[in-house]
């Protein structure tokens, strides 16, 4: 491990990384990205090539030492005090865990590269996810992908990034965990075709539309992808057309649709319980 270095002084040019974090996020990082919180950063010392370097409270520093001492050389660890953490960053990290991670070259994040494993035969899961930019649905849709046992993801390439740093916190780092990609500009449709035909996934579309039947009524298949949209406008009706069937969640007729993230949730728990009331 290379540190802590005690940093006193918040203009101290090694933590420009950590700086003005807000504004970053909406720009860039230069392949990199933000997370935060022990339990994330936990989850991203599973996979300790990924990491740039890190900023800690002196008391998480203590907390977490132990994990820390076999860190590459490569990776700098710095302490501050809470007050010079938030001067750095732009805001109170009351975590007191700001950790600097590299991204994965965007090659790496095509649904071939990344997700490509899931190729063949025997029982698969993918929750595919159209058009939806709310950062706190991104994260929640890791979070329920992990809960019940998907085994990817796939967003199209208007969604908002999956490693933008509340996205990464409210997935309770799932995001760094499970595997995800992101469909090239203009190829979505495409994609979509190559999952049904070449990847053997049925397509299994979550909007309330004519013939749609409610979730925990269709016979699930062995190998299906989930395709949800945004809370706006659903899933369009070229996306549609590509589906295989359409399950719904009824509601109370007051109510016409649900937060895409809990809807997510609904469905991918009725997939997993119809698999498991199969094995026993």
């Amino acid at each position: 491990m290379n540190g802590p270095h005690l940093v006193t002084d918040p203009t101290d040019p090694r933590l420009d990384v950590f700086r003005d974090v807000r504004d970053r996020d909406l720009l860039g990082r230069d392949g990199l990205f933000m997370a935060e919180s022990e339990l994330v950063l936990r989850r991203l010392l599973a996979t300790p090539e990924r990491l740039h370097s890190l900023l800690l409270s002196p008391s998480k520093f203590d907390r977490l030492k132990d994990e820390l001492s076999s860190l590459p050389d490569a990776v700098p660890v710095y302490t501050a005090e809470i007050e010079i953490m938030g001067s750095i960053s732009g805001f109170h990290i009351h975590r007191g865990v700001l950790a600097a991670g590299i991204r994965p070259d965007d090659s790496l994040l095509l649904p071939s590269s990344a997700l490509g494993h899931l190729k063949g035969s025997g029982r698969c899961t993918l929750l595919v996810v159209e058009g939806v930019t709310n950062v706190d649905n991104i994260g929640a849709f890791f979070r329920n992908a992990a809960a019940f046992g998907a085994d990817g993801l796939l967003f199209d390439a208007t969604c908002v990034d999956p490693l933008y740093r509340k996205a990464v916190r409210v997935s309770m780092g799932h995001v760094l965990a499970l595997p995800w990609a992101i469909a090239a500009p203009g190829t979505w449709l495409d994609t979509l075709q190559e999952l049904r035909d070449t990847w053997e996934l049925h397509l299994i579309g979550a909007e309330t539309e004519r013939g749609a039947r409610p979730a925990w009524e269709i016979d699930w298949p062995e190998r299906c992808a989930i395709i949800v949209g945004s809370e706006g406008s659903g899933l369009p009706s070229e996306t549609i057309d590509v589906c295989d069937a359409l399950v719904e969640i009824p509601m109370d007729g007051n109510v016409p649709s649900l937060n895409v993230g809990l809807a997510s949730g609904i469905c991918l728990y009725e997939r997993s319980r119809q698999a498991t009331c199969r094995e026993a």
